[in-house]
């Protein structure tokens, strides 16, 4: 058989860790605080029904048929709208393209901006999935260290001021994948001016920004944007549910109608049906009332999950408070791998992700993240439980 020459990108490309635990997590005994699933309990079913059922009826000839690549209009009026008012933006419709979630978004943003040896910076740790989209393209990872208050700008100028073919700046800026941290206001504001300064675009993702649990809502780095060159995602995946898979980049209209260009190439569209299931849903029904139901739960489930961490693992690990989101991040002592925690945890059917394949250039393996949205408390401390006396177990066998 002859050997097939494949592209070059498919030695960049790897297994999503968090994919390959989720396939162990689908079997109903395993507790899993792997993926960043929300709790299916709180998707709003029957309204869905409804609405699917009303959209069909009175416009299903055009719910079924092709719709345009930047997506169903009253759909993208209401993003920048939302947008504008939650983030401090000043969008209208045209700045926004619907994207198969905000992966997409990612995804064709590594086709418009990165080319082969190319330059990535990004948060240390930073969103697994987001790695695996741009490495694609064969970029490189520079890690900028972050704190409480977000990246650090002083390690973000040293590197931009020296380093040659750095094309894009990702970050998370508000309840950070996967460590729950939310920059401050001033943070924000830097990297608006930083982008300027170098003429760099930043990708700012934004999945978790409406599930606050406590704090004030803080404006997006793109409302300090002076010059275009910061782009926004978003989802519906987190405040409605991620079945349908849609999402949106936001931006200034020259850079979308690039990312158009580039989407046509991909998919041409997105789900047309599911576009109009949603804008119908959000005409006849309250969004932030369906949100504050989730963010009532989510909450709890936060409490659950850091008071089992302080009461069952050992005085010594470090792990963050988020101040909304999904998901807290555990250090452990230097030296304890997070990957052989794991391996005895499987066997007690727990799971969760270790938090090195979080570095785009590899260390970090006495970290892990923990997801709280997915569970029943009682499962979280039971999980959680588990986890703990594992961890004391694998410190007491090195004393």
């Amino acid at each position: 058989m002859m050997k097939l020459g494949f592209a070059k990108r498919m030695s960049y490309i790897k297994a999503s860790e968090i994919r390959e635990i989720l396939k162990v997590t689908e079997h109903e005994e395993v507790i899993s605080f792997a993926g960043g699933l929300p709790a299916p309990e709180l998707f709003p079913i029957n309204e869905i029904d409804e609405v699917n059922r009303i959209v069909l009826r009175e416009a299903g000839t055009k719910a079924l048929q092709y719709t345009t690549t930047e997506g169903c209009p009253p759909l993208r009026e209401w993003i920048a709208a939302r947008m504008n008012e939650r983030l401090g933006t000043a969008f209208d419709k045209d700045n926004i393209l619907i994207t198969h979630g905000s992966q997409q978004g990612l995804d064709l943003s590594g086709k418009v901006f990165l080319d082969e040896g190319d330059i990535v910076l990004c948060e240390s740790p930073t969103y697994l999935a987001a790695i695996s989209a741009f490495k694609a393209y064969g970029c490189n990872f520079i890690e900028i260290p972050t704190d409480e208050e977000g990246m650090d700008m002083g390690a973000l100028e040293e590197v931009l001021s020296s380093t040659p073919n750095i094309k894009l700046i990702y970050v998370i800026p508000t309840f950070q994948n996967p460590t729950g941290k939310t920059w401050s206001l001033e943070r924000r504001r830097k990297l608006a001016e930083v982008s300027s300064k170098y003429s760099v675009a930043v990708i700012e993702d934004n999945p978790y920004g409406e599930l606050r649990f406590e704090g004030e809502h803080l404006p997006s780095v793109k409302s300090f944007d002076t010059d275009g060159n910061i782009l926004c995602t978003g989802s519906f995946s987190k405040i409605f549910c991620p079945g349908f898979r849609i999402g949106w980049i936001a931006g200034d209209k020259d850079i979308i109608r690039k990312y158009v260009l580039v989407k046509q190439g991909t998919d041409l569209q997105c789900n047309t049906i599911a576009q109009m299931t949603i804008a119908e849903y959000l005409k006849r029904y309250d969004i932030d009332k369906h949100i504050g139901r989730i963010v009532e739960v989510y909450k709890k489930r936060r409490d659950v999950a850091l008071r089992c961490i302080e009461l069952y693992f050992p005085a010594n690990i470090k792990f963050t408070h988020p101040e909304g989101g999904l998901f807290t991040w555990i250090e452990l002592p230097e030296g304890i791998p997070a990957r052989e925690i794991l391996e005895s945890c499987l066997e007690r059917k727990i799971a969760f992700v270790p938090g090195g394949s979080f570095f785009p250039n590899g260390n970090r393996e006495n970290t892990f993240r923990i997801n709280y949205s997915n569970m029943p408390e009682e499962r979280i401390e039971k999980g959680l439980k588990v986890i703990g006396e594992v961890v004391k177990e694998y410190i007491a066998r090195l004393q």
